[in-house]
């Protein structure tokens, strides 16, 4: 195997050849807690696509269930006892995803329909109040998509800048010339890790630059706040967003935590009933925190199984969330590394405690499209493609990865037959 321009994992990195599971995580337990896993399928299903989206427990589609059929009623509207615990659940929810964050203000956590959503509402309100000719945006070249294209359509309209900090030769960020990328700039937009090659960013010291320089920050979390604990006071960050479909939560909720002076000074992003305080023939005045920004009917049964999901992983304990991913992807690179060789090429950081539990990679000149497939026909299931950052597949010099990541139900018996899988893919394209 070759780490893409980094050298080779250290050997005596902190996991064992075989973690045991029992000092982290009682995986298989946690596996029985995931219905899609235990289906009686051949091959058997070996989900290495987490990053993408998480699979759900039993406690969530529970709760969600338990919602629809006894406490479902439109919130916020009406004085009857149906509509008032449905209001009870979609706002105990909101505390849980608060605590679950550091945040002490629960007015503060929007719930929008994803993390997309959140940073579009970040640069479509703070970003149109606040940014126009003569300003700089500074993003980073790990980004995802959704943290790119908004800015740069609004720039189109408003005349700003955006500058991009570069990366290093192992896909670290390069603060080397920090201080004067920070001149002039307004707004940083920073993933907290990255989706592609799992890079942990230095948030908190990002953080205290941009201050320095007058500039707020605009947190991605969507990879990290599933996988190691959270506190938005330490991180000192401006905005975060997430979503609740990687963190074994559903679909169509996301997360915006803001500072509450800077949501209160934010106009409102959508308009309709729900985010209004008084409506007159001449104007409107918008709602309180959190109304304002949430308009229309909210995903509540979402926001009941994202609290429920919020529950699952605090009693399990991010910390051990973190640790086990530490210990299975030290795992991953090393027997990688072992059974395929050069061969195999790995994109990002050598070291495990650097990165998130995702692995970027390429094996032999097979396209990743490819390779997935003959995995697919193994039940090993990987991402292939650009993973919403082509820029920086062009920083890698690639135009596709092969992805693979992993979560609270995998284990080394996962990683095992990924390996198996690939060395097999060998086979099948060998001329």
């Amino acid at each position: 195997m070759t780490i893409d321009t980094m050298g080779t994992p250290d050997p005596n990195a902190s996991a064992p050849t075989r973690p045991d599971n029992g000092s982290a995580l009682d995986v298989p337990s946690i596996k029985a807690d995931f219905p899609i896993l235990s289906n009686r399928i051949d091959p058997p299903l070996v989900f290495l696509d987490s990053a993408a989206s998480s699979q759900k427990p039993t406690a969530v589609l529970d709760a969600m269930r338990h919602y629809y059929e006894y406490d479902h009623a439109n919130v916020h509207r009406a004085a009857y006892d149906l509509a008032e615990a449905a209001t009870n659940a979609l706002e105990s929810a909101r505390a849980k995803v608060a605590g679950f964050i550091g945040a002490t203000d629960p007015a503060e956590i929007i719930f929008t329909k994803n993390a997309t959503e959140s940073i579009n509402l970040v640069a479509r309100s703070w970003g149109a109040a606040n940014l126009g000719e003569g300003d700089a945006v500074l993003l980073t070249q790990l980004e995802h998509h959704a943290d790119i294209v908004p800015w740069q359509q609004l720039a189109a309209e408003k005349g700003f800048e955006i500058r991009w900090i570069p990366l290093t030769a192992d896909a670290q960020l390069d603060l080397s010339d920090l201080d004067r990328m920070l001149d002039g700039v307004k707004l940083v937009g920073l993933t907290a890790m990255s989706n592609v090659v799992g890079t942990l960013t230095p948030v908190r010291h990002i953080t205290e630059a941009a201050h320095t320089a007058g500039a707020v920050v605009c947190l991605d979390a969507c990879q990290s706040v599933p996988h190691t604990p959270t506190d938005v006071s330490e991180l000192d960050v401006d905005f975060m967003v997430f979503s609740g479909h990687k963190m074994c939560g559903p679909t169509g909720i996301g997360v915006l935590w803001g500072r509450r002076h800077l949501l209160e000074d934010m106009p409102p992003f959508l308009g309709g009933g729900g985010m209004i305080l008084d409506v007159r023939l001449d104007g409107f005045v918008p709602a309180d925190l959190p109304a304002k920004f949430e308009a229309g009917t909210p995903p509540i049964a979402e926001a009941v199984g994202l609290g429920a999901a919020v529950d699952y992983l605090e009693a399990i304990g991010m910390e051990v969330v973190r640790e086990h991913e530490i210990r299975l992807t030290a795992y991953a690179m090393r027997s990688l590394t072992e059974r395929l060789g050069d061969d195999l090429t790995i994109h990002g950081p050598a070291e495990p405690d650097l990165r998130g539990g995702v692995l970027s990679f390429a094996y032999r000149d097979i396209h990743p499209h490819d390779l997935s497939q003959v995995l697919n026909s193994y039940g090993v299931c990987v991402r292939p493609g650009h993973h919403c950052a082509k820029p920086l597949m062009r920083c890698l010099g690639v135009g596709a990865t092969a992805r693979a990541s992993w979560y609270i139900y995998n284990d080394t018996d996962d990683i095992d037959a990924l390996a198996a899988a690939i060395e097999a893919s060998g086979d099948f394209f060998s001329p």
